[in-house]
């Protein structure tokens, strides 16, 4: 498994084709030509190839602050999970910015998802506390059925907690830091397939408590993932 830039059309259509075979053919892909050209610009568009075929991709652009990166997507094909691509594209990046000269990297994720909350917050260590309702509005694909809420989380990327964690520790915030959990579903996709109302009755108790933490000067600072709860912490006290 090799993880390197992309490079030439074949390479950014076959980012394409991920796309669609992760989010699903109704879903607009970011087209092949425009990553092609946001990398050329001074953007991340990178991935995991297995022998010539690219089986996991992460694409970031830049900001008007030349120290920010907002990190777009990220995907891995179903049959190369399990290899833990996800985080060593990550890392990847993370690399690829500190060279670069970027020390912070903002995404979003759907906060509902036990999968991506481990990885960006148990894992990385990114912390979050802006809430966005709705944000892409009806979505198709993997995400139709419920509102499109995000959580916006910024990767601190010089954090004593993130250094940690590129060193193979594990860190979360102490006991003591912890001023209220949330916790979200074991498998949300499920529900949205199977049970819509209780899905949709899942986002909005999560976006009330969620909205109401970081109304009060709350942040997310840690994941639970053996509970499955976001860890509150006084804003700036990420682990």
């Amino acid at each position: 498994m090799t993880l390197r830039d992309l490079h030439g059309m074949a390479e950014f259509l076959a980012a394409e084709r991920l796309q669609r075979a992760v989010w699903g053919q109704d879903d607009s892909p970011d087209p092949a030509d425009l990553m092609m050209v946001v990398q050329a610009e001074g953007g991340l568009c990178a991935g995991a190839f297995r022998g010539g075929d690219l089986v996991a991709y992460v694409f970031g652009f830049p900001t008007r602050d030349p120290l920010v990166q907002h990190s777009h997507r990220l995907a891995v094909l179903p049959e190369a999970r399990g290899l833990k691509l996800g985080v060593r594209l990550k890392w990847y990046q993370r690399d690829w910015c500190l060279k670069h000269g970027t020390r912070l990297v903002r995404w979003t994720f759907d906060p509902l998802r036990r999968t991506n909350a481990t990885l960006n917050i148990d894992t990385l260590g990114a912390c979050g506390h802006v809430y966005h309702t709705d944000y892409y509005g009806d979505m198709a694909g993997i995400n139709a059925g419920a509102p499109s809420d995000r959580l916006s989380v910024e990767w601190r990327l010089d954090a004593p907690g993130v250094k940690a964690r590129a060193d193979g520790q594990r860190s979360r915030p102490d006991a003591g830091s912890i001023k209220a959990r949330v916790n979200i579903p074991e498998d949300f996709a499920a529900l949205l397939s199977g049970a819509p109302e209780a899905a949709l009755s899942e986002r909005l108790r999560v976006r009330d408590s969620l909205q109401a933490a970081f109304a009060q000067g709350l942040e997310i600072g840690g994941f639970d993932r053996e509970a499955g709860d976001y860890l509150l912490v006084r804003r700036g006290g990420q682990a």
